[in-house]
């Protein structure tokens, strides 16, 4: 079975099922790096690939134009209330101009392969990356939203 894992936030521990866990997390940090823009940049989401079954590879860019514009609005604002709820700050190198331009600059094809299985075709460039720099334990995780994969929900 899974490992449980207690997770310190506030004052309360949560219990949380995480196989690949089994410790006890706690930290001073005040700055915590976010991935936030991963998924909307490189087809994470597996609306993406109801996407491209939809309409190839064209529909597919326009849609992640459209996630990609509307990040600041529906996901950075929650993210920064719910942090600073507890004292902390984020950085989200995925949402740096530069980085921004690049993948604005890359053909769909490039950043995913949507022909492929999940947790090999989405994010295909961020996956390509991984496996270079050898982070190969995370380079065929399966995308599962936080609520789920978490299991913060249950709590």
């Amino acid at each position: 079975g899974a490992a449980k894992t207690s997770i310190k936030m506030k004052q309360q521990n949560i219990m949380i099922d995480r196989p690949y866990i089994d410790t006890t997390i706690t930290s001073s940090a005040k700055i915590l790096i976010s991935g936030v823009g991963a998924d909307e940049q490189l087809a994470g989401y597996g609306r993406h690939r109801t996407t491209f079954q939809r309409g190839g590879y064209d529909t597919l860019q326009s849609e992640l134009k459209m996630e990609v514009g509307r990040l600041w609005t529906r996901n950075l604002g929650r993210d920064d209330r719910c942090l600073s709820d507890h004292g902390k700050e984020a950085r989200f190198p995925f949402l740096d101009e530069d980085v921004v331009a690049y993948l604005e600059r890359l053909p769909v094809d490039r950043k995913c392969d949507m022909t492929e299985a999940p947790g090999v075709g989405d994010k295909l460039l961020l996956r390509e990356v991984a496996r270079v720099i050898g982070v190969h334990s995370c380079s065929t995780l399966v995308k599962r939203a936080i609520q789920f994969g978490s299991r913060i929900a249950k709590v």
